[in-house]
């Protein structure tokens, strides 16, 4: 069995930077790392994406929104996730099952152990081996985010910020119920910084070199 790693936060909290980094240093470790993301990651899965992140979609219900979430996941995972980890490789996903609880729970209002009980099935069960949050204050996440150059302004982005707040509540609640399986990190802090915490848990639980000596290059912002 491969090892499994998802990344969780607001928007604008600089995953894909993170994800990319890591994924180029296990692989000079030798592993064979998949990196993903979600809700995409498979033909079904971006079709479903582009229906839930689509603006125009302002009057789609929290129960059909997390249905969706949960088929794309669905998808990913017997498709893509866990056909790699039986293969003894890396998983590294953009977002996963935490968002839903995140978002539809926390953020929508949805009771929480009914989407554990939907999580669970469209999952089969499969939950990460780790999970790095990193967290920021939503309104510097949001700015980054518009910041940006090429990314789309979607419909989650659009909401408002006390739906954002109360997303990033719920993620801080759910790590701190299970610190063994989340790593908080702060993402105002350095890329280097953050990626070098991130090597470091990684390193310490599997006992791989963790070269934090390393200097990181220094990437543009998140």
């Amino acid at each position: 069995m491969g090892f499994f790693v998802t990344f969780e936060g607001p928007e604008g909290s600089g995953k894909t930077t993170q994800i990319r980094l890591l994924g180029d240093w296990l692989r000079e470790q030798g592993l064979d790392v998949l990196i993903t993301r979600e809700p995409g990651g498979t033909a079904i899965g971006d079709r479903i994406r582009a229906i839930l992140l689509d603006p125009a979609h302002k009057a789609m219900c929290p129960e059909a929104e997390a249905l969706l979430f949960s088929a794309a996941r669905a998808q990913i995972v017997r498709e893509v996730i866990r056909p790699h980890l039986d293969r003894g490789g890396w998983v590294l996903c953009d977002r996963y099952a935490d968002s839903t609880l995140a978002y539809q729970g926390y953020g929508r209002g949805l009771d929480l152990e009914m989407l554990r009980t939907i999580t669970a099935f469209a999952t089969d069960g499969l939950w990460p081996d780790v999970t790095v949050y990193l967290d920021l204050p939503v309104e510097e996440g949001l700015r980054r985010r518009q910041q940006a150059e090429g990314i789309e302004w979607n419909r989650l982005d659009a909401e408002q910020l006390a739906f954002h707040r109360r997303v990033r509540e719920g993620y801080l609640e759910m790590a701190a119920a299970d610190p063994q399986r989340w790593l908080v990190l702060d993402a105002r802090q350095p890329i280097e910084a953050v990626q070098k915490a991130i090597r470091e848990r990684l390193a310490a639980r599997l006992r791989l070199p963790a070269r934090a000596s390393d200097t990181l290059e220094r990437r543009g912002a998140p």
